[in-house]
């Protein structure tokens, strides 16, 4: 295993390892499925609506200011939240609970 792919492993084993999440799912830049740690038509259906959402948010971001990226977008219901966030090459998607101090939360009720 080269370092590049090693540093991808401990990449997502922290990141599955934090409280509360679900799952991860990683797709390339066309939509392709890399890894996930759900089920396979889970991660498809997610991969897709997540992807045509995050084109959305990086020309958005862009026409606020061409000089700008997306680096993170982070999304909240009541049950889950997800973080989406876009890589030169790949995209990386976390699912996690939504709990009762999140930072989404406060923001909900706050309205």
């Amino acid at each position: 295993m080269n370092n590049v792919q090693q540093e991808f492993e401990e990449t997502l084993k922290r990141i599955q390892s934090q409280n509360g999440v679900v799952g991860v799912i990683v797709v390339n830049n066309n939509g392709d499925l890399i890894t996930s740690t759900l089920d396979n038509r889970s991660s498809v259906s997610h991969a897709e609506m997540i992807m045509k959402l995050a084109d959305n948010a990086k020309g958005f971001v862009r026409n606020l200011d061409p000089s700008n990226e997306l680096t993170v977008l982070r999304m909240g219901s009541k049950r889950r939240e997800v973080l989406v966030a876009p890589g030169k090459d790949f995209i990386i998607i976390v699912l996690q609970k939504q709990n009762h101090k999140s930072f989404m939360k406060s923001i909900a009720n706050s309205l």
